[in-house]
């Protein structure tokens, strides 16, 4: 029963803040915990990460053997990192690295020290902020309402298949495919299928959350040659289960929705603006007015949604 959000806005704005009011409209359907993408304004190099430690106490080890790790790929922090932490054993960072020489491999180094320091997004513009509790909990805890960018999404969770964790909650990122990240409302009943065909192909999932898994498929699938339009049409036949995903890129948001339509989508624009919701009261937060909801009601439904377009073709 999560609930699912994406927002687009014409020009760099506060779309965090309207990412929090989506996500607070949907709570019920999820307070586990609450998660945000938001792409800000694209660096022209660098990559800023969003990660966790889940020790507070071994901050300043995970820091160091974290740096060196970059070190050895040619990287190294651009800024220095910032912390945020709480009652709870976890924290979280927010850093900015200079290119590695190879980012896939850096990656899967990064990858070996997870069990105490996660990355849990990379991009030029991505920023993933997630954690236990509730959309303004969590807001008000990471800052998310200032995020300023074109758009994102937010995740309202309710555990169902794995653990009330703070690294187990949406958005997922689509490790190592820089600038790529999910939102997911459903179950894939074929996940440890995909999941061993994707981990014999060399990817690694840090979860065992279904939604994580869909985030690699799209993008391996893309890194084939297809399009997004083609990944998400081959992923209602090849994924089995009900789900409604959205998926974002630096470019805007696609949407992929199961051949059985059991789990909704309300979609309003205006002015070439959008906002999408599990409810259509959580998108009137956004347009009170009488804006016209599209309902996205049907079976094997696709769409891709450009930024500053109304509605750019599936």
């Amino acid at each position: 029963m999560c609930g699912i959000a994406g927002r687009i806005l014409n020009a760099p704005g506060r779309v965090g803040n309207d990412l929090v009011e989506l996500m607070d409209a949907q709570e019920h359907r999820g307070a586990d915990s609450t998660g945000f993408a938001v792409y800000g304004i694209p660096r022209d190099s660098g990559y800023i990460l969003r990660g966790m430690g889940f020790n507070k106490a071994r901050l300043d080890s995970d820091l160091e053997e974290f740096r060196l790790l970059l070190k050895e790929h040619g990287s190294d922090f651009l800024e220095d990192p910032t912390f945020v932490t709480s009652d709870a054993a976890h924290y979280c960072a927010r850093m900015v690295i200079s290119d590695p020489k190879d980012l896939a491999g850096w990656v899967k180094d990064a990858d070996t020290i997870s069990d105490s320091f996660e990355v849990q997004s990379c991009g030029r513009s991505l920023e993933i902020v997630k954690d236990t509790g509730g959309a303004v909990e969590v807001a008000d805890k990471h800052g998310v309402r200032d995020m300023i960018g074109t758009h994102g999404l937010g995740h309202a969770r309710l555990a169902t298949e794995s653990s009330v964790l703070p690294n187990a909650s949406h958005p997922f990122w689509a490790r190592p495919f820089s600038d790529v990240a999910i939102v997911h409302n459903g179950q894939i009943t074929n996940y440890f299928t995909w999941r061993d065909r994707l981990h014999r192909l060399g990817y690694r999932f840090l979860t065992e959350n279904d939604s994580e898994l869909i985030a690699v498929w799209v993008s391996h699938e893309m890194s084939q040659g297809l399009t997004m339009e083609q990944a998400l049409k081959l992923s209602i036949k090849q994924i089995d289960g009900v789900f409604t995903y959205m998926i974002a890129r630096q470019d805007g948001i696609g949407f992929a929705k199961d051949r059985y339509a059991m789990k909704p989508l309300v979609v309003v624009w205006q002015d070439g603006e959008f906002a999408a919701a599990t409810e259509e009261q959580a998108v009137r937060r956004i347009y009170p007015g009488e804006s016209e909801v599209i309902n996205y009601d049907g079976p094997s439904i696709t769409e891709i949604w450009g930024v500053g377009n109304r509605r750019a073709a599936a």
